[in-house]
């Protein structure tokens, strides 16, 4: 029986720039306690789970995802305060979408073009 969601992997290709969103605009901070491992990345706590950023060739095209991410694979990462959100991610200069069902929800992508959903919880 599956008990949890424990990480979820995202491919990254210059993990100066993308440490940059997932710091800088999500407010992120890194999980020191990473081992060494034969490729570049970082871990990030996110409530009980984490992500992890791996700095490593990209098998998935970027190009011709669809401009709404909640179309796309993505992750779902609940905010406490979506608004607060909203205007880091517009004082970044970053595109974003609102969830088209009515919740209070976004999609922003990362500077790889992964896919993440924002939630008020």
């Amino acid at each position: 029986m599956i008990t949890a969601l424990l990480h979820a992997s995202l491919l990254v290709s210059d993990l100066e720039r993308a440490r940059g969103f997932y710091e800088g605009v999500l407010g992120l901070s890194p999980n020191l306690t990473r081992p060494n491992m034969r490729f570049d990345g970082v871990w990030y706590d996110v409530g009980a789970g984490q992500i992890h950023l791996i700095c490593l060739p990209n098998p998935d095209p970027v190009a011709g995802r669809p401009e709404h991410g909640g179309r796309d694979r993505h992750t779902a990462l609940g905010v406490a305060d979506l608004e607060r959100m909203k205007a880091r991610i517009s004082a970044a200069g970053l595109p974003f979408s609102l969830s088209r069902s009515g919740r209070p929800a976004l999609f922003v992508r990362d500077p790889d073009g992964n896919a993440l959903e924002l939630v008020q919880n």
